[in-house]
């Protein structure tokens, strides 16, 4: 395990900084209490720190509004299925993009084969890239609701979200935006994106642990609870409360994730999100660059780095993707994710699930310039040793890059 090069950081980010998990636990020891369920200084103190990462993170995400409009969930899966299950009623129309993650495309098929619900899926360019023009189009009178990924799981494309932000703004439609591959990895401004929810996980760049997450949510837009219960306060009404955040948070939350979220943050704060940024697209430039030279390495990302986050899928000719992470892992100790990526629409947009999906390599704050260089060897080898050309694939495998 001490040789291990992982690169699955687009799941989750790993190793987590010591001082993260350590930080989490001694608050935990010692105030691992029930927040805002009784007046003793211990409940007093967790809850103090539940207020404090949630400002933190409020503050983070540039949010000029209330910080207990930031709600806190499970993960991005769980608030993003409130942030659609909680908006869309029967005979809405939803506009959604083939980048998305299933934590999207699951709910709104869901809904549009149960409830009635009407979606649009718009695609992507040879580059990797939604055209505003093309969410502009989509939209329909009865469009309610506009939800797409800040950037792709697959192809680490960052999407102009600004440009769509303001076409819903001034079109009255609720913009909600998945940040959960930049959401610490990039700046995020929720007031210059123009948008009206942001759904985001906690364990990925925001380098805290797993089973957290959130959404901030912008006041005016209305959100329909899913879930019922006990808040700590005004326990004799009957009603769920309206008052943020209670609204979408219900029953005992996650203290000690909350609490390494808090600590996460510190630890980000003190390296600077644009220099951890600059470190894994050099890492990032320096994978793609070496990529380049393997023979029958196919790549899928786009020309231009600037609008990039660390993410980069690929294929050998003749091979499966999973036959080419399971050589990465076995021979040379590189951990990638393979497959679907829970993204199906963009590998039928590339034509990729012939080969079983695609290898994807996502960088981390703790990669270095020699575990690229492990990986591009490895991949190197595993082409030379196993690949075959275009012309001796099976038939319907298509040689597809960006």
């Amino acid at each position: 395990m001490s040789h291990l090069i992982y690169m699955d950081n687009a799941a989750t980010t790993f190793p987590k900084p010591p001082t993260v998990l350590e930080d989490a636990l001694a608050f935990y020891r010692k105030y691992g209490v029930n927040p805002g369920r009784s007046g003793t200084d211990l409940a007093r103190e967790a809850e103090d720190m539940v207020a404090e990462t949630r400002a933190s993170l409020a503050s983070f995400f540039g949010a000029t509004g209330s910080p207990d409009r930031l709600v806190f969930t499970h993960n991005a899966s769980d608030a993003l299925n409130i942030a659609i299950q909680g908006t869309l009623k029967p005979g809405d129309h939803v506009i959604t993009t083939c980048l998305d993650h299933n934590s999207v495309l699951r709910p709104i098929y869901h809904l549009s084969k149960y409830e009635g619900i009407e979606a649009t899926y718009v695609g992507f360019g040879v580059d990797g890239f939604i055209d505003p023009e093309d969410i502009d189009k989509a939209i329909k009178p009865n469009t309610k609701l506009v939800v797409m990924p800040h950037a792709s799981n697959v192809l680490g494309t960052v999407q102009p979200v600004a440009a769509i932000g303001a076409i819903c703004r001034a079109r009255g439609i609720i913009f909600c935006v998945d940040v959960a591959q930049t959401a610490g990895m990039l700046p995020i401004d929720i007031e210059a994106m123009q948008a009206d929810i942001l759904c985001f996980t906690g364990h990925k760049s925001l380098m805290g642990p797993t089973g957290t997450g959130g959404m901030y949510v912008r006041e005016g837009v209305t959100i329909a609870p899913l879930r019922y219960g006990g808040t700590g306060v005004r326990s004799e009404y009957p009603d769920h409360l309206d008052e943020y955040p209670w609204r979408l948070e219900c029953g005992t939350g996650n203290l000690m994730g909350i609490a390494g979220l808090l600590y996460a943050q510190k630890w980000m704060q003190r390296e600077g999100v644009e220099n951890i940024h600059a470190r894994e697209m050099a890492l990032f430039k320096q994978l793609v660059n070496g990529l380049r030279e393997v023979d029958r390495a196919i790549l899928y990302c786009a020309e231009n780095h600037d609008q990039h986050v660390p993410v980069l899928s690929a294929n050998i000719e003749g091979m499966t993707a999973n036959n080419v992470g399971t050589l990465l892992d076995v021979k040379f100790n590189v951990a990638t994710r393979t497959g679907l990526q829970c993204a199906p629409k963009v590998h039928e947009t590339l034509g990729t699930k012939a080969m079983k999906g695609t290898v994807r390599i996502s960088l981390g704050p703790f990669n270095t310039e020699a575990q690229i260089e492990t990986v591009i060897e490895g991949l190197s080898d595993i082409s030379k040793r196993h690949g075959r050309s275009s012309e001796q694939l099976l038939k319907g495998q298509v040689r597809n890059g960006l």
